[in-house]
């Protein structure tokens, strides 16, 4: 009876979670609430990619889930309004992916989901909204082996936290790597071809690039890649929470990992083989991001689901 009810709770948990995951993680509140939609990049552990760049790339030993769009401009105006983030951007439109945005703003960005939902930070600045001399595009600090967090492989993200910018292999492997096929693809959309140039749209095998006006809508950019992101090759560059040197270890001095292409450049940038890099504290107009997230709930409970039938099995 016990193992039954058990079950039956980690069960209805789970059901309760995917529902919820069907309407994005919300924050804020009242006129300035925004919904971030995730899509869960499985397949962990899986062998990496070593024609791309960095090489090898992709492998990633735990589920995560990745933004399914790049973040908007009304998501940073709502995050501002509340949390009192002064982060500047472009201003192109509330749909358009907020740009002119540095690596540190988009951190600070990070921090607020984080700390508004009742997580911890996931990266760590001396000073805070609202304290004197704070700015917005300050660099961080590494986390020390004092901090609750610590994660040696790892001193800029904290590892309680819920959000954080996506690590080069995760950024990767949500773009280029197809669960079905269990092959990595030269682009974005699930093609060792490059996708046809467009201005905006969700047709398949498509991208935001070569010589267009403008960035597209974060939900009209273009077709889905294997997993479900969408933008992951044109619209604009996206940071990395990976230093381009790959190593996380000098945030003051490091430049930082950029990639996806835009929508004035050519194929080669939405290439898996593309990998640039600028000041954290540089804020262009074609710089944009999307962010990342621990497994949803149902996730982990399916997994403990899975341990609990083992221990039985073993039990009897």
């Amino acid at each position: 009876m016990k193992t039954t009810h058990l079950f039956a709770i980690l069960l209805a948990l789970a059901t309760i979670s995917f529902s919820d995951r069907a309407h994005g993680d919300s924050f804020g509140s009242g006129a300035n609430t925004f919904n971030i939609d995730f899509v869960t990049i499985g397949n962990p552990g899986k062998l990496p990619d070593t024609t791309g760049n960095p090489n090898p790339a992709g492998t990633v030993l735990d589920p995560y889930r990745i933004g399914k769009f790049e973040i908007s401009e009304q998501m940073i105006d709502k995050a501002n309004t509340l949390g009192g983030l002064g982060i500047t951007k472009t201003t192109r439109g509330p749909d358009k992916p907020a740009t002119s945005v540095s690596w540190n703003e988009a951190a600070r960005f990070v921090n607020w989901l984080n700390t508004s939902t009742g997580s911890t930070p996931a990266y760590k600045f001396a000073l805070q909204p609202g304290d004197g001399g704070y700015s917005a595009n300050a660099n961080i600090e590494l986390w020390t082996i004092s901090d609750a967090g610590y994660d040696p492989n790892n001193l800029y993200r904290n590892s309680l936290a819920r959000y954080f910018l996506p690590s080069a292999h995760e950024w990767y492997k949500a773009a280029y790597y197809d669960p079905t096929s269990g092959v990595y693809y030269d682009y974005p959309t699930g093609s060792d071809t490059a996708p046809t140039p467009v201005a905006s749209g969700t047709a398949a095998g498509t991208a935001v690039y070569d010589g267009q006006s403008g960035p597209a809508d974060i939900t009209l950019a273009g077709g889905l890649s294997p997993y479900g992101t969408m933008g992951q090759g044109g619209n604009v560059f996206e940071w990395e929470e990976t230093d381009f040197d790959l190593v996380n270890g000098t945030p003051s001095s490091s430049a930082g990992g950029v990639r996806g292409g835009l929508w004035f450049s050519d194929s080669g940038l939405l290439s898996s083989s593309s990998r640039v890099s600028f000041n954290p504290s540089n804020e262009l107009n074609f710089i944009g991001f999307r962010v990342a997230s621990i497994p949803e709930p149902s996730t982990l409970l399916l997994a403990a689901m899975g341990s609990v039938g083992l221990l039985l099995r073993r039990k009897r």
